[in-house]
């Protein structure tokens, strides 16, 4: 698969775990193209922690108002008809009150307990964890979407070395390997990429997979070799 194309491949298998009227909350990178891709008939109310009950997509430059709306990494934004919204206590309300169905994040390691670390590099400079901890917590359903890899070392640890976001929260991985289900008993393959071999895919993984017992392939629709 080319670079290119390992994001938004990754952006639009998560979109098929949304369901219609979900609120969501989509991390910065990569989560954010997942609706890009919401199945025919998907409907979801995105949420972002800086206040905004129904966030729209980014506009053309020529309506970016970078002072007025703003995603959680600081580009311009939008709001769709009928958002609204809140102060940052109200918006931490619904993400710690249990009302965000699913939140989309991006990870710098996770691994086969359900923990992530993905906020911070020691000796880099960081703006801080923001809403990360919150979101890990209160959200009812937590999807990491990453890279299986970086500079050909896994991601997917059997225990996290970088500083810990939160610990035991990730329900779900997806890479451009595979997806995996987080269990009581380990990282449950449950789909992979055509592209690789389950001994590539295990090769990549320094945590121990559990090899699904319906393992199926990814859908590949757009994304073919």
């Amino acid at each position: 698969m080319e670079k290119s194309m390992i994001k938004p491949f990754i952006a639009k298998r998560v979109a098929q775990e949304f369901t219609d009227g979900m609120v969501v909350n989509l991390g910065i990178g990569l989560p954010v193209l997942c609706t890009n891709y919401l199945p025919e008939g998907i409907h979801v109310t995105v949420h972002s922690e800086l206040g905004i009950v129904g966030q729209g997509p980014a506009p053309d430059a020529e309506h970016a108002d970078p002072m007025h709306v703003v995603d959680a990494g600081g580009s311009p934004s939008s709001v769709v008809l009928g958002g609204a919204f809140t102060d940052s206590s109200d918006s931490f309300a619904l993400i710690r009150g249990g009302h965000v169905d699913a939140v989309v994040l991006g990870g710098l390691e996770v691994d086969e307990e359900g923990s992530l670390a993905n906020w911070i590099i020691p000796g880099k400079k960081m703006p801080g964890m923001g809403g990360a901890m919150d979101l890990l917590v209160g959200a009812k359903k937590v999807i990491v979407a990453m890279e299986h890899t970086a500079k050909g070392n896994p991601k997917i640890l059997k225990k996290c070395r970088l500083p810990y976001t939160a610990i035991n929260c990730v329900n779900m991985i997806v890479t451009e390997m595979g997806v995996m289900n987080v269990t009581d008993k380990g990282l449950e393959l449950i789909e992979y990429n055509p592209e690789f071999t389950l001994e590539q895919i295990i090769a990549a993984t320094e945590a121990d997979l559990i090899i699904g017992p319906e393992l199926k392939k990814m859908d590949m629709t757009g994304f073919e070799a």
